[in-house]
């Protein structure tokens, strides 16, 4: 090593001998040529592989900062937690709107399933115009009977298989206790009904029945809830016009005739030409009782 240093140094000494020597005679652009031509000259000695002098075959390039480092650390921790974030939101909507799909999936069928037992219920009204136009709460089976059956008659219905059967008897039961003013009874008997039937069409019956016996035991408070909730709960129920009448007249036997009157409107307005005869009859004179103008 100190061998070619010291070959190094006689040669740089030879080199800015001579080039002092020539450089009185020679122009710059002479002078830097030369210069070039000895620095080469001298690269070619020291490294004969030809590696160049600047870099003697290392890299150029600088080795990454503690500080790149870190910001880049960061920005990928930041990366997850954004994507982590997006798979929670997406993994809440998917819930979410699963929830809604189930939901909107059993409105419509219970929508189907009450538009069926209207739909049913129109050629039995029909078959019977009798029971239609005179607003009868008895039961197709028992709408020819001129009297009640005797009290020791009316027990729970046994079940026979047939849906529409047991819901008939199970509503013909609460029927003959509020015929035989066993009001009470009667209500257990048909409130019975529809948490067994909730989708049978006499359901709005069943409701109808429970709030005018509760209005004939003078219960007025207790009848105008049962008749509102059934009135609200279906209002396309074949009983759901006369809920709305009779909620009128507990409305009076609580001394609320104001309120009775948005009652009887509400039923002309919602009902109006498709009321029944024996209804359109009763109305005026219960409108002209409560003084609705």
């Amino acid at each position: 090593m100190r061998s070619l240093l010291a070959s190094t140094a006689i040669l740089l000494l030879a080199c800015a001998g001579t080039a002092a020597a020539q450089d009185r005679d020679a122009t710059p652009e002479q002078r830097v040529e030369r210069l070039e031509r000895q620095v080469r000259q001298l690269q070619s000695r020291i490294f004969p592989r030809g590696q160049p002098v600047d870099t003697a075959g290392l890299a150029n390039d600088p080795a990454a900062s503690q500080v790149v480092v870190t910001a880049l650390s960061n920005r990928l921790d930041n990366l997850d937690r954004s994507l982590a974030e997006i798979t929670r939101t997406n993994e809440a909507n998917a819930q979410r709107l699963g929830t809604l799909e189930a939901e909107i999936a059993r409105l419509r069928t219970d929508s189907e399933q009450r538009i069926r037992a209207i739909e049913t219920a129109r050629p039995t009204a029909a078959a019977t115009p009798s029971a239609a136009s005179s607003g009868d709460d008895r039961p197709a089976a028992t709408q020819t009977a001129e009297r009640p059956r005797p009290a020791a008659a009316v027990t729970a219905p046994p079940r026979t298989g047939d849906l529409n059967a047991d819901a008939e008897a199970a509503y013909d039961v609460g029927y003959q206790l509020w015929q035989q003013k066993k009001y009470d009874q009667a209500v257990a008997a048909l409130r019975a009904m529809t948490s067994s039937f909730p989708n049978h069409r006499r359901v709005s019956w069943a409701n109808n029945l429970t709030g005018r016996a509760l209005l004939d035991k003078g219960e007025y408070r207790a009848a105008a809830e049962a008749l509102l909730a059934n009135y609200r709960g279906n209002p396309r129920g074949e009983r759901a016009a006369d809920s709305l009448y009779y909620l009128g007249q507990s409305l009076m036997g609580l001394k609320q005739p104001a309120q009775a009157c948005k009652a009887f409107a509400e039923l002309e307005q919602v009902y109006g030409s498709t009321l029944r005869p024996d209804l359109k009859a009763m109305l005026p004179p219960a409108k002209a009782k409560a003084g609705c103008r």
